[in-house]
C-alpha cells in the first residue's frame, strides 16, 4: 500500500507546509528538463548517445515501482570497500552475502542496484537479467595507513559489460589533489562505457580540507556541489549523484582574505538560489544542464528518524526537479522488511501526484 499524502505530511512534521507548498522564484521550472515517462525520447534522443545507451537508460527508468515515471530509486551498497565490511554490515550481517543485497533491491522495488565488481559479479548469472546492474568502477579504500583519500579503479568497463551491467558508476573527489587524474580516468572510462552501450552515473563529491572555513563546512554548499555537477555532465555522465545542499557560499568563503579561489557572481546567491532547501537543490539541477542529466540525491547515513529524513530528502529532490534518490545505509543497516519499507516510502513520494515540482 502506497504511503498516503497525509502520512507524508506527518513525517515532514513542522516543515510540511513549507516544503509542500513552496514556489521556486529563482530558476523557473519551465526552464528545466523534468523527469517523465518519455524522458529518454525527449532528452537523450537528441544527444550523441548510441541506441544501446538509450536502451539501457530506458531499462533503468522502466524497472521497479517507479518504472515509467522518469524517476529513479537506486540501492547503492559499496560501503564494504571504503567504510569496511565490518563497520558497514555489523548492524545486519546478512549483507555480507551479496545475494541479500540484490534481494533487498528487488523486493524494495528499486530501479537498479549499484555495487562493486565483486558483489555484482558473484551473483550476475542469477540476477543480471532481473534488475539493472550498476557497477561501481572506482573506490576509496581505507586500509592504507595512514588513511589516504583517493578514488582508484577496481576493474574495467569491459568486465562490467561482460557481467551484463546496464550502467557503470564512478566517483570523483572534485577539489582534491588527485582530482585531475580522477577526471581523466573517469572521462576515458565513460567514453568506453558509452561505446559499449552502458549508461553512466557519476558521484560528484567535493573533498578538500580547505572547504571548511571558520567552523562552517562547505562540502555540501550549493555553489560548490553545483559546479561539481556541471563538471560531471561535462564528462558525459548521464545521471549525476550528489549530496543535497546544506548551505551556500562556498566560493565566497574561500575567496576571503588573500585567496582568489574559483569564480563567482553574486547572482548565484541573490537570484539563482535562496536559503530554502528546494531552491538550493534547484541550483544543483540547473548545473546538470538544466536537468538534461538527471539529479539523484543521496539518502545519507543511517541514524535517528531515518524514515522522516528519507521522505524529506525525496520531497526536496522531487520539488526541485530532481530525478530521484539513491539510498543505501538507511535501507541495508536494518532488517529486510524495514529496509523495503524505507525504500517504498521514498518511492511513494515520487508516485504521489499531489507532490509537484515547485
Amino acid at each position: 500500500m502506497a504511503l498516503a499524502s497525509k502520512s507524508i505530511e506527518e513525517l515532514l512534521g513542522d516543515e510540511a507546509e513549507d516544503l509542500l507548498t513552496h514556489k521556486c522564484e529563482t530558476i523557473s521550472k519551465d526552464k528545466l528538463y523534468l523527469p517523465s515517462g518519455s524522458y529518454v525520447d525527449d532528452v537523450w534522443y537528441q544527444s550523441d548517445r548510441n541506441p544501446r545507451v538509450l536502451r539501457n537508460l530506458q531499462a533503468l527508468l522502466d524497472h521497479g515501482r517507479l518504472g515509467g515515471t522518469g524517476y529513479t530509486s537506486i540501492l547503492p551498497v559499496d560501503q564494504g570497500v571504503e567504510h569496511s565490511g565490518g563497520a558497514s554490515f555489523a548492524p545486519n550481517p546478512d549483507y555480507f552475502d551479496p545475494e541479500n543485497i540484490i534481494k533487498l533491491a528487488i523486493e524494495g522495488g528499486c530501479n537498479g542496484v549499484a555495487s562493486t565488481f565483486g558483489v555484482l559479479g558473484a551473483v550476475a548469472r542469477k540476477y543480471a537479467h532481473k534488475i539493472p546492474f550498476i557497477v561501481k568502477i572506482n573506490h576509496n579504500e581505507l586500509m592504507t595507513y595512514p588513511n589516504t583519500y583517493d578514488q582508484v579503479m577496481f576493474g574495467s568497463i569491459e568486465r562490467a559489460y561482460e557481467m551484463g551491467a546496464a550502467a557503470v558508476g564512478a566517483t570523483i573527489y572534485f577539489g582534491s589533489e588527485e582530482s585531475s587524474r580522477q577526471i581523466q580516468e573517469v572521462a576515458r572510462a565513460f567514453e568506453r562505457a558509452h561505446e559499449l552501450g552502458l549508461a553512466t552515473i557519476l558521484w560528484c563529491y567535493t573533498r578538500n580540507s580547505a572547504f571548511k572555513v571558520d567552523g562552517e563546512d562547505y562540502h555540501a554548499s550549493a555553489d560548490l556541489t553545483g559546479q561539481a555537477n556541471h563538471l560531471g555532465v561535462t564528462l558525459q555522465a548521464d545521471i549525476i549523484k550528489q549530496k543535497q545542499p546544506t548551505n551556500n557560499g562556498g566560493y565566497k568563503a574561500l575567496n576571503m582574505g588573500d585567496s582568489s579561489y574559483g569564480k563567482l557572481d553574486e547572482d548565484i546567491y541573490n537570484k539563482l538560489a535562496s536559503e530554502h532547501p528546494i531552491d538550493l537543490t534547484r541550483y544543483q539541477v540547473a548545473n546538470c544542464y538544466m536537468g538534461r542529466a538527471g539529479l539523484i540525491n543521496s539518502g545519507g547515513g543511517s541514524g535517528k528518524n531515518d524514515f522522516a529524513q528519507a521522505v524529506r530528502t525525496a520531497v526536496i529532490n522531487k520539488r526541485a526537479g530532481g530525478m530521484g534518490l539513491i539510498s543505501g545505509r538507511k535501507a541495508f543497516q536494518r532488517p529486510l522488511e524495514e529496509g523495503v519499507k524505507l525504500l517504498n516510502f521514498i518511492q511513494d513520494v515520487y508516485l504521489d501526484d499531489d507532490i509537484t515540482v515547485a
